[in-house]
């Protein structure tokens, strides 16, 4: 058990992060699936964050971070390095509040993304794309402008916000014995695990991970963090390794990590595509595999499903042949 030196978000924060960024957020749809009940033999309920603005669960914890700074704070701004659903969540709540914000992205980074992080207003200094390079190059923007760091998941108040997805769904879905989420760096997993121990004490919390980015699985079975070995998956969201906040709220909570397969993955996301009608990406549709998969038993079972975003390239999808 590795040594807690930090108080986790207790109850009364991740209320008080739920009720600060009510009014920025998309309540989010819990949708069902008969074809997903019988494939599974339990009650599948969906809390689709696919639908929540930017396309993902980040701007919960982009939310909660930057409402919280204090007004000398935030009149400086808000920076992160980020080539993904971070940038666009960071970029839009620093924009709704009215502050800056400055996004450090690998010079490889998705046109589309690129542009998003514009629309919503960020302010983009690019980089070679390489991890040193963008942790250099956020210094130098902090050094210069002299904004708040915002850590897309190893920060205190990330994980508070991340934490009222699952909030939401225990609201709106009683009695659940399991709610799973995908794993990446930890952020969403960790602020789900608190929320389902403080409002559900009696539900399970097990995540799931691609086989080809388990440091998560790893680390939860070492005991201690299992640095991630440059991984490549078809679930990009999930590439990056747990942090030293998120990783003791894992350990101290989760009952277990379960990993799928590549084509599991990509076979997942589209069976929600087409049976369900909803765009999910494959970090989303890692969960789904473990169900369809029965890496998880759900049988006779009632069982969350975080479905964490929506945003995919559709000039790269993953089944494309032609």
């Amino acid at each position: 058990m590795m040594n807690q030196t930090f108080e986790f978000p207790d109850q009364q924060t991740i209320e008080a992060a739920h009720n600060r960024i009510r009014p920025h957020i998309h309540r989010t749809p819990v949708l069902t699936s008969k074809f997903f009940n019988q494939l599974t033999g339990g009650e599948v309920f969906f809390k689709c964050e696919n639908f929540q603005k930017t396309g993902s669960f980040k701007i919960r914890g982009a939310c909660n971070a930057v409402f919280s700074l204090d007004n000398e704070q935030a009149l400086k701004g808000v920076a992160t390095h980020s080539s993904g659903n971070h940038a666009q969540a960071l970029s839009l709540a620093a924009n709704l509040r009215g502050i800056k914000a400055y996004v450090v992205m690998p010079m490889d980074s998705s046109k589309a993304k690129i542009a998003a992080v514009r629309e919503y207003g960020g302010k983009i200094t690019f980089c070679k794309p390489t991890l040193q390079s963008r942790e250099e190059m956020l210094q130098v923007v902090i050094a210069r402008t002299k904004a708040t760091e915002i850590h897309p998941y190893n920060n205190l108040r990330i994980i508070a916000g991340q934490a009222t997805a699952a909030i939401e769904l225990l609201q709106d879905v009683h009695d659940l014995d399991i709610i799973l989420a995908p794993v990446g760096g930890g952020g969403l997993l960790s602020g789900t695990a608190l929320a389902v121990t403080y409002f559900s004490p009696f539900t399970r919390i097990i995540a799931a991970e691609p086989e080809e980015a388990n440091d998560a699985y790893l680390s939860l079975k070492a005991g201690h963090i299992v640095p991630a070995k440059k991984p490549v998956t078809v679930a990009d969201g999930l590439r990056t390794a747990l942090g030293t906040f998120t990783f003791p709220i894992i350990q101290k909570h989760v009952e277990n990590i379960v990993t799928v397969r590549e084509d599991q993955i990509i076979e997942a996301m589209k069976l929600v595509w087409e049976r369900m009608k909803i765009v999910v990406e494959p970090s989303a549709a890692v969960t789904v595999a473990a169900l369809v998969n029965e890496k998880i038993d759900v049988k006779g079972k009632r069982a969350g499903v975080i479905i964490c975003g929506g945003n995919v390239d559709l000039d790269h999808l993953p089944w494309k042949t032609i």
